[in-house]
């Protein structure tokens, strides 16, 4: 078993309490380290947080000064341009900063995500309702060079089940949060899929929080976008909780892609598995991926694995991977982490050209293998057939 030391990143010692809607404030106090993932100050008001320099350890592998607008500056929280399909048992409305629902799934450990909370007027809320299957996609578009703040709440109830794919294209400067809410029963796939213009950034916050013997698969898909950083935070919160994290991410040249994944076990007989797969082309190409998995006192019978996994395929890239495991109670099933970054498997190549095929058909053959795996495991077959297809273009301009 590996037990990985966390970030000491300074902190107030007053950890910040919860009141109505998640609405949070603290008292100044000596600094302290933090101690465990979890004890991160958190808070839904902006100005309790200090500005980002880049030097904190939730900002130092973010490039802080391309989107200085979004952790700082005013945001436009007017309700973003939404394009939904009509799904019977997936419902698409607004609801008002003051519906019971919002913060109930996790609030903000972090600048951008508080300037969000904090400047949204509605939130986008999806319902998921009924036994059968469904898939729905939801899609923002349109959005502009402003900067924005955006809110939203996916919320299934119990014993239901669905899949729902929030997109976002064209132009956008976005830092947002999303709510996720699993009932009690309920099985529940997300799929936040980022195919913004070149020049487009976007700062996500997502929160999950999932009841007794519920299951979530959360999927992280980003192939566009100059700067993307989407940051889930899964909280296994009653007995029997599952939750699959899986990623995708293809970083071309110039281009930085983010993830720093928490799952928290604070229940006992939890299980999750984290799987976050990506591949990078060109000068400047740059992907993060943060894994932290804590398995609580209370979290007996736990069952949990994470990994990462790079393919570097050309020179000029950089990809930063830390995966960290906490463990407060020996009483689990399993527990333990993986990270590897490399080229092309040398074997494979050799064995794909013995037999005929091209060099350069061999590379992508084994590129798309790598990265198929995740897009295999979404559970639509229209929407993997297309992501499919958007790796394919993103290989041929290698």
């Amino acid at each position: 078993m590996t037990t990985a030391t966390q970030s000491t990143a300074q902190r107030p010692a007053a950890m910040a309490t919860p009141g109505q809607h998640g609405i949070v404030a603290h008292s100044d106090g000596p600094i302290v380290p933090v101690q465990t993932r979890s004890e991160r100050f958190r808070s839904v008001n902006v100005a309790d947080f200090e500005q980002v320099t880049g030097r904190e350890h939730e900002w130092k592998l973010s490039p802080v000064a391309a989107f200085a607008d979004l952790t700082g500056g005013e945001l436009d929280g007017s309700r973003p341009s939404v394009e939904a399909d009509e799904v019977d048992g997936i419902a698409v409305s607004w609801i008002g900063r003051d519906d019971a629902r919002i913060g109930t799934a996790g609030i903000p450990e972090e600048r951008a995500s508080a300037n969000a909370w904090s400047n949204f007027g509605e939130a986008l809320l999806i319902s998921v309702t009924g036994e059968d299957e469904k898939v729905a996609t939801v899609t923002r578009t349109g959005l502009g060079r402003a900067a924005r703040a955006a809110h939203t709440v996916i919320e299934a109830a119990p014993n239901s089940r669905g899949l729902v794919v929030l997109g976002g294209t064209g132009e956008a400067r976005l830092t947002e949060n999303v709510e996720i809410i699993v009932g009690e029963g309920a099985n529940l796939t997300v799929v936040s899929l980022q195919e913004w213009d070149d020049d487009a950034v976007h700062l996500a916050s997502h929160f999950a929080r999932i009841a007794r013997d519920a299951k979530l698969k959360h999927i992280v898909v980003s192939l566009g976008g100059k700067v993307v950083r989407v940051n889930p935070s899964t909280h296994l919160a009653e007995q029997g909780g599952d939750v699959e994290a899986l990623g995708l991410y293809f970083s071309d040249a110039g281009q930085h892609l983010e993830q720093q994944v928490f799952v928290h076990h604070d229940a006992p007989h939890t299980r999750s598995r984290v799987t976050y797969k990506g591949a990078l082309q060109g000068e400047g190409a740059r992907s993060v991926w943060i894994g932290d998995v804590l398995i609580g006192n209370a979290a007996t019978g736990t069952d949990s694995y994470e990994q990462n996994r790079n393919l570097v395929l050309t020179d000029g890239t950089r990809a930063d991977s830390v995966p960290n495991l906490e463990i407060e109670t020996g009483d689990i099933e399993g527990a333990g982490h993986a990270s590897a970054t490399g080229r092309f498997d040398d074997e494979q190549l050799f064995y794909l050209m013995a037999r005929g095929i091209r060099e350069d058909e061999a590379r992508r053959l084994v590129v798309r293998g790598f990265l198929t795996e995740v897009v295999q495991q979404i559970g639509a077959p229209e929407l993997e057939e297309r992501l499919i297809e958007a790796l394919e273009a993103e290989l041929q301009g290698s």
